[in-house]
């Protein structure tokens, strides 16, 4: 559906650093007035298809500030997880335990969902908080 879009962003802008995924994007250059322009212009080519954008979530940042990004914040060097996210599991987690542990889900279902998060961090700097949450609560053993 945005195929058209990208095109505009790429060859009628001339954003040559360019980064969607779905509905989130991402458009870098070195001047913030060229970027500020671009958000008018995309705004405008949006509204022609009946989309917004939603301006509490449209920056203009330094990447040297980290860039929020499809749940983490991605600086030039590495990436973190975005704080929310790391709460959210844990709060997850806590209620997946109580209810594997009073019988309420199985083990496959406590392990995919830990596995599936798991998964998902190892993209961004998350060693340290993976141990932290996990020493804490270690993982039981399914019984064989």
């Amino acid at each position: 559906m945005l195929n058209d879009f990208d095109w505009f962003v790429q060859r009628e802008l001339g954003c040559g650093a360019y980064l969607r995924y779905v509905d989130d994007f991402a458009m870098f250059s070195d001047s913030k007035s060229t970027l500020y322009a671009w958000k008018e212009a995309v705004i405008a080519r949006l509204a022609q298809e009946r989309l917004t954008i939603h301006e509490a979530a449209t920056q203009v940042l330094p990447t040297g500030c980290g860039i929020p990004w499809l749940g983490f914040v991605v600086y030039p060097t590495h990436r973190l997880l975005k704080r929310r996210n790391a709460v959210n599991f844990t709060r997850r987690f806590e209620r997946n335990l109580n209810a594997y542990q009073a019988g309420k889900c199985s083990f496959a279902e406590l392990d995919a969902s830990v596995q599936g998060w798991i998964n998902h961090v190892r993209y961004a700097d998350t060693w340290g908080l993976r141990g932290y949450l996990f020493a804490g609560h270690p993982i039981p053993r399914q019984a064989t």
